[in-house]
């Protein structure tokens, strides 16, 4: 009884395998559509739990992904199947994805520098100090005898 027990776990293990190959779906996504499409789809699940900026949070934003490529879910699913089967094909698909996330997020931090930059906020998240209007604040506390001399060497100088 032991051994056509063994025997069973045997049969089971070599009948199955992991190399199934998909046959290629009728309507299936290009490989650069689909490079787009997954990059929108994993920045669409990262904002699930963000708020957006009306300060509501949108349960599911792939609806907006799969309107935007004109897809559904099924066409979706079965090009991705397909893909997945393929693992060489999809691990360089999913090189490039990561590449279009990152690109997006360097450009966006570049972004918000500048922004941050223009309103004057400096990293770490303390306020820079206009110079100009420092200098006015100064200049409106310092004695007049200062005054006067700061701008007797300015004027030497220049």
């Amino acid at each position: 009884m032991k051994s056509f027990f063994y025997i069973c776990i045997g049969l089971l293990l070599v009948s199955c395998t992991s190399n199934t190959i998909y046959k290629k779906p009728e309507n299936l996504i290009p490989k650069d559509s689909m490079i787009s499409l997954l990059t929108d789809m994993y920045i669409a699940s990262s904002a699930k739990n963000q708020k957006n900026k009306f300060l509501k949070r949108e349960k599911n934003y792939m609806i907006l992904v799969y309107e935007k490529y004109k897809i559904d879910s099924t066409r979706f699913d079965a090009s991705n199947t397909y893909y997945t089967s393929k693992v060489d094909e999809y691990a360089e698909i999913l090189k490039k994805v990561k590449g279009n996330i990152d690109l997006l997020d360097s450009l966006y931090r570049k972004k918000q520098e500048v922004q941050d930059s223009i309103k004057g906020i400096k990293k770490g998240g303390k306020l820079k100090r206009d110079t100009v209007l420092d200098k006015e604040l100064l200049l409106d506390d310092a004695p007049k005898e200062l005054i006067k001399r700061e701008d007797r060497e300015l004027k030497k100088k220049t």
